[in-house]
């Protein structure tokens, strides 16, 4: 299993199937691997990137996610399934990247030092302006990871430095 599970695509052939569908066409797949491994939306996908990625998963990454019994690969049709098989392999593709933030309990957190920077200054621990300054920092630090986290889930998932996945 950690084989089949070492290649990028490959795990990313089975987020997909898991996440948005059990079930896909070949040209979609590849499309939204495409995408993600670009970091840019699906609509920005060009002929050369989803054709590197279709080539290698129709070649190698799904011939072998077929024979370990992870996902049926109908090459005449074109076709993948997630088969039950896949439910085995849960516990290691659930990574911190993929589990979604709570942004409430952060902005929440937040508001609470916030809350305590202003008694501190109101008590004259720190003066106003450092409490201000502080506040505004950290809010500014947490919106901005918010905005990058939507961003890459709008489009699909990768941050751009993580690897491509090719064999």
């Amino acid at each position: 299993m950690f084989s089949i599970l070492s290649n990028r695509r490959r795990r990313d052939v089975l987020r997909y199937l898991r996440r948005d569908a059990e079930s896909a066409s070949l040209g979609d797949l590849a499309e939204r691997i495409a995408a993600w491994e670009n970091d840019i939306p699906v609509a920005e996908v060009d002929y050369k990137q989803r054709k590197r990625v279709y080539t290698s998963l129709h070649q190698t990454h799904l011939p072998k996610l077929d024979e370990a019994g992870i996902v049926e690969y109908d090459r005449n049709r074109g076709t993948i399934t997630l088969t039950d098989r896949a439910a085995e392999l849960e516990a290691y593709l659930s990574t911190p990247d993929e589990r979604e933030v709570p942004w409430d309990a952060c902005y929440l957190g937040l508001s609470a030092l916030a809350l305590g920077l202003l008694v501190a200054a109101w008590l004259g621990v720190v003066s106003g302006m450092a409490a201000a300054g502080l506040t505004v920092v950290l809010f500014a630090v947490v919106a901005g990871a918010n905005a990058y986290v939507a961003r890459r889930d709008r489009i699909g998932g990768h941050a751009a430095a993580e690897d491509s996945g090719t064999d």
